[in-house]
């Protein structure tokens, strides 16, 4: 039990430094900005903290028994819950608006997309670690 919680809050976490690393590089390379989506976070400790953390506990959800055999479709829908808690709750409270708009129209995609590389670390870490 302490190698499955271990395995699914470490890729969580390796997963969120995947998905905060990606985010801030496509801000840098003005990727964003290209795709008039607002977002071009600075990697900070304080910001890139968080993430971390979050990212772990969301992933503890790879302890369900669901979707065992398939790794890449199980990473990607266990993403979508941090996503829509990004986009239905996290966004409209920085006044950002439903799924995160005022970004920019791109922004829900955008979420989704590096979400989905989050969670897929994150199984195939876990798949590895509870073995």
């Amino acid at each position: 039990m302490v190698r499955e919680i271990s395995g699914a809050f470490t890729g969580g976490a390796l997963g969120a430094l995947v998905d905060s690393f990606n985010i801030w590089i496509l801000g840098k390379a003005g990727v964003t900005a290209m795709l008039g989506i607002g977002l071009k976070p600075e990697f900070t400790p304080a910001w890139l903290y968080p993430r971390l953390v979050w990212g772990g506990i969301w992933m503890l959800l790879l302890m369900l028994p669901v979707l065992k055999k398939r790794e890449i479709l199980r990473g990607c829908a266990f993403s979508l819950i941090p996503s829509a808690m990004m986009l239905f709750m996290v966004f409209p409270e920085m006044g950002k608006g439903m799924l995160g708009l005022g970004f920019g129209v791109l922004t829900p995609l955008l979420v989704i997309l590096l979400n989905f590389i989050y969670g897929i670390v994150a199984s195939l870490w876990y798949r590895e670690a509870a073995r």
